[in-house]
């Protein structure tokens, strides 16, 4: 009975994360937004002791800082931080292009259906958490040609902080057919096999996404 009753609970935490990262992710709470226990619980219809649990594992994210005497609030994303997370991408994902031919069949279609699903869904007009959601799969399907669990669990730490900023970057683009057309050239110069001209149209890519990051945590939020 005990066992049951901490799985139950282990439930509740997971769907109170999953709340609060999708209103992160949306940007119903901007950057350094307080995070307050109570009045989350009852917004949330849980105890606060599920609050105070699941804000621990955004904290263990990255989307969320714990200060002495301040209590948690929404992390802030920084200019040091965007380049560091820019780099770390480039490593991941450049891995990935590397492993192409070494990759399984099922894994390379994994790319190509990322690729055709971000076509689909980047219109003009499109959502703006719905692009990045797909967006950030072709990247992840990248880095998953390694074939590597831990790899594929290093790039969703990395890009989940970038996460705070990029639903916002897509908002601000209004460039849809330019991204699908940016993100088309990367699977095309890997289908063809040429590996060493992907790398450089990824880091030529990343240097991009890092630009408009910069962009939009300088702009004011509203």
């Amino acid at each position: 009975m005990y066992e049951r009753l901490r799985v139950d609970r282990s439930t509740t935490v997971d769907r109170v994360v999953d709340a609060l990262r999708a209103a992160l992710f949306a940007g119903d709470l901007e950057p350094g937004t307080p995070l307050r226990e109570q009045p989350l619980a009852e917004a949330l219809g849980v105890a606060r002791s599920t609050v105070r649990e699941a804000m621990t594992m955004l904290v263990t994210e990255g989307l969320a800082v714990r200060e002495p005497n301040k209590g948690v609030s929404v992390a802030i994303l920084h200019p040091d931080s965007v380049a560091d997370i820019c780099r770390a991408r480039f490593v991941l994902e450049s891995a990935g292009i590397r492993a192409w031919y070494d990759a399984d069949e099922a894994a390379r279609e994994r790319v190509r259906e990322a690729m055709r699903t971000f076509a689909a869904i980047a219109k003009d007009g499109a959502d703006p958490e719905a692009m990045t959601e797909a967006h950030l799969a072709i990247h992840r399907s990248l880095v998953a040609l390694t074939g590597s669990e831990r790899l594929i669990a290093m790039a969703d730490s990395v890009t989940g902080e970038a996460r705070l900023a990029l639903a916002r970057v897509d908002a601000l683009r209004q460039d849809a057919k330019q991204q699908v057309a940016s993100h088309r050239k990367l699977i095309r110069l890997l289908e063809r096999g040429e590996l060493d001209e992907c790398v450089e149209e990824l880091r030529h890519h990343l240097a991009g996404a890092q630009e408009s990051l910069l962009e939009a945590i300088a702009m004011p939020h509203r």
